[in-house]
Formats: C-alpha cells, structure tokens, sequence
C-alpha cells in the first residue's frame, strides 16, 4: 500500500528551534500527517519520515524564470476571450489587454497569465489558429510594453509554440499534458518552464459527473506520474509547477478536501500553484452569484493557500489579494519593514 506524506504547515511567530521550513520557504513544520487509502490518517514527528520524501518536501524550490519560490507570487488573469466566466469579453481589445496587463502589475503582480481559450464548465473548444490570434498579438505586445514575465494558458503545442516566440516564459497547460502529445515535448526542446494542473473530462463536460477513489490521493498519483513524463522528455524538474485544479472536474466536496490538505502537493518536490478565485465553490458558500461579488471569498482562499505553503496564486483580482497578502504577513511575523 503507498505511503503518503503531508507536512502540516505552520506560520506562528513562536518557531521551535528543531522546526523545518517547508520548501524553504516561509512556513514551518515539526510533524506529518501520513495518508494511506482506505486508513484513518496519523500523526507523526518529521524524524518519522523517509530521508528522501522529507529531502523533497524541504528542498529549496529554483527560480521559475526569474521568480523566486521562496516568496508568495501573485499570477494575474488575463483571458482574452469573449466568453470566460469572469471577464470574458472585457480584455479582446489589443490595448484594452495591454492597459488592464498594466494595471495588474502596478496593482502587485509578479506574472501575468494570458488565456485564449475558456476552460469554464461547459465551455467548448476553440480553434488553434483563433486561439493563437487572441494571444499572440497580445502576449508580444505586452513583452515590449511591460517589465512582467508573462505565462501563456493553453492546451495546444501549436498555440504555446506561438506564445512562446511572442515572449511568454511559462506554459500552463489546465489538461496536464493530456490533450496533446505534442505539448510536453516542445515545452522540452523550447526548455520553457511548465504549470501542469490536474483535471477530469474536458471543460464541456467535466462538472456533470465527477468521481474519485480518493480526490487528495488520486490528483496526487496523476501530478506525480506527469512530472515523471515531462522530466523523462527533458523538462527539468526545478522547471515543473503543479496545480491541484480546484474547480476543474470537482464538486464543492472534492475542492474542499484539496485545499483543506494542499500541503501535500509539496510532497511531489515542485512549487505549487492554487487557482481558486472566483470559481463556483465560492460561489455557492459564499452566497455570491454575481463572480464580481466573490472578491472576499477569493483572498480568504488564496490566503489559506499561501498558510499552507503555495508558492503562486492565481488570481483576478490582484490589489485585494496584495493587500491581504501584506497585511497576513505581518500579522503572523509581527514584523512591517515598510514598502
């Protein structure tokens, strides 16, 4: 039976002396949570665990282009689309989607994620040549314009290949290099850091009827059997972020008991990325209907997130969720150093 292990995460000021930073980064832990299907879960002290697992749960993660892993980093949503669930629509315009990547930045972004393609439920597949005309005009426009590394959001290799040559430094594939085959091998020859998220069906299709053996151990399985197939093409492992995929293929309950255990994914010994904002989880206990009403609901997971270690967030909405970044840092160090 396989072994999993979690480490529990802890931003209290009062530190033991024998505490470990949890992928070196902002978090400590000084006990375990070990996980096997079908088994009631156990507590135990850090010395109680492999050598190698608690080596890749506290290994220092590298620079993902030239961000640092060992700081919280805010993703900003740009989709280009006229049919997204938030702001489709809003961004078509070359410099509308030039102004609004602008604003992100000042607003605190760290990167900027740019989408041509809805992956909201229900949505249906958009070609690879419109795909590539939403966003690589945008994306080349952006890199002369704007000091931010920009990530391109698609499932394509023909779209990403085009992003790539427009100046995007990052491929966040929401189908985990499943769609296709194509995806894995050029982001290995173009030697381009890789998002590689989890979800189940296809974005028509993947809320009407979504199962698991185990959420947290089943999405756990799949991340970690795809790095092993992108490290096996040639994508370096300090190169991998992985993505849970809350929303994606997931009932209230499924995303509920992936954030509630995300420190997991650390496990996998790659940064973890949590994009939850504004997704209908939020919506449905927060009793906001309206995506513009779910700002409050979005920072209070996102946060959650970052308590448990998550190296990105991905967000629509950058200044609230800097703000309240700032504001949890110095609340759990006690400490504000200023700008």
């Amino acid at each position: 039976m396989k072994t999993y292990y979690r480490a529990i995460p802890q931003t209290d000021a009062a530190r033991p002396s024998g505490a470990l930073s949890l992928a070196d980064g902002w978090t400590w832990f000084t006990h375990v949570e070990v996980l096997t299907r079908g088994a009631v879960p156990n507590v135990v002290d850090f010395t109680e665990v492999p050598a190698d697992v608690l080596a890749a749960i506290t290994a220092p993660r590298g620079k993902i282009g030239t961000l640092p892993m060992n700081r919280p980093q805010i993703m900003g949503i740009l989709n280009v689309t006229p049919d997204s669930f938030s702001d489709g629509g809003q961004h078509n315009d070359l410099e509308q989607a030039v102004t609004r990547a602008r604003r992100m930045v000042e607003e605190g972004a760290t990167l900027i994620d740019i989408g041509g393609e809805s992956t909201r439920p229900g949505a249906v597949e958009v070609s690879v040549e419109e795909e590539i005309e939403r966003t690589a005009p945008v994306i080349a426009a952006m890199s002369k314009a704007l000091d931010v590394p920009v990530s391109i959001d698609t499932r394509k290799a023909p779209v990403a290949n085009a992003a790539i040559q427009a100046g995007a430094f990052l491929v966040n594939d929401v189908a985990g290099f499943t769609f296709d085959p194509k995806l894995a091998s050029l982001c290995a020859e173009q030697s381009v850091p890789v998002c590689v998220m989890h979800a189940q069906g296809d974005p028509a299709t993947m809320q009407q009827k979504p199962n698991y053996d185990d959420v947290l151990l089943d999405v756990y399985d799949f991340l970690e059997k795809q790095i092993a197939m992108l490290k096996a093409l040639g994508v370096p492992g300090d190169k991998i972020v992985v993505d849970p995929g809350i929303g994606f293929g997931k009932t209230i309950a499924h995303n509920l008991a992936l954030l509630a255990r995300l420190s997991l994914f650390h496990s996998l010994g790659c940064p973890v990325l949590l994009g939850a904002s504004r997704k209908g989880f939020i919506r449905h206990i927060g009793h906001a209907p309206d995506p513009d009403g779910r700002i409050g609901g979005s920072v209070a997971v996102a946060l959650e997130g970052i308590a448990q270690g998550a190296q990105i967030v991905r967000v629509h909405d950058v200044e609230d969720t800097r703000q309240a970044l700032h504001l949890w840092q110095a609340a759990t160090t006690g400490e504000y150093h200023g700008a």
